[in-house]
């Protein structure tokens, strides 16, 4: 889920969250070594397994994304899933004093696991929620978790206990959807870096890396959609 809020003084708070709990690696580099390794083999179509298993053994801070996943079988619908932003980022009040905090876009609606994907239309995320819109909203909660003194914030691979306070900080309602081709998200970049007065980035490394990728990302579908239109130039 990715979400941009509008401040009345002009500033964005533009946010990227993931389905998982917390990320499988730590730093760009591991990041990297985890696309190298997942590379599909083209005999097969599919990653290596002694490559991936080399690559879990040489990066030990992937255990808890590995269980996590075990533990957690995806959701069932886009709207009944809970979204994560995994990196801690900073609160500062109008004193200048400093919380660390993570949020999570809770659903309203009861989670249910995904029967077997094999089985469903690759669009069957999209076309669910489509269809839960005709009928009504879909609705999450807006949940912020406050680190106490001593916890990691540099490090996505490690969840916080679940005994941290907790702000409920507002509901965000969903109420129809547009194709991505053409909709307002399509010309945004959801750089988790863009953030307002008031909300600042931990150290995690990650979040520098995701800053620069995303906008490469974004320049390139650009240069693409450009390309694509009838009489560009070669």
């Amino acid at each position: 889920m990715a979400l941009l809020f509008q401040m009345n003084n002009g500033e964005q708070w533009r946010t990227g969250m993931n389905s998982t709990g917390v990320f499988v690696v730590n730093t760009p580099a591991g990041f990297y070594a985890q696309q190298v390794a997942s590379v599909p083999d083209p005999a097969t179509g599919k990653p290596d397994p002694a490559k991936l298993k080399a690559f879990f053994a040489a990066h030990p801070e992937t255990a808890p994304f590995r269980a996590w996943v075990k533990a957690h079988k995806p959701s069932s619908t886009l709207a009944n899933a809970t979204y994560y932003s995994l990196n801690a980022f900073q609160l500062v009040a109008a004193d200048g004093s400093r919380r660390f905090v993570r949020w999570a876009m809770v659903p309203l609606q009861p989670y249910a696991p995904v029967a077997d994907p094999a089985t469903l239309d690759h669009d069957f995320l999209s076309n669910d929620l489509a269809h839960q819109l005709h009928q009504g909203p879909v609705r999450w909660r807006l949940v912020l978790t406050l680190a106490n003194s001593g916890d990691i914030t540099d490090d996505a691979t490690q969840a916080w206990p679940l005994d941290r306070a907790t702000i409920d900080a507002g509901t965000l309602t969903l109420t129809s959807t547009v194709p991505q081709t053409d909709g307002a998200c399509r010309d945004v970049n959801f750089d988790p870096t863009i953030l307002p007065h008031g909300i600042e980035t931990s150290n995690d490394p990650l979040l520098a890396a995701r800053s620069g990728a995303y906008a490469n990302s974004f320049h390139r579908r650009l240069f693409e959609e450009a390309a694509a239109k009838p009489g560009a130039a070669p």
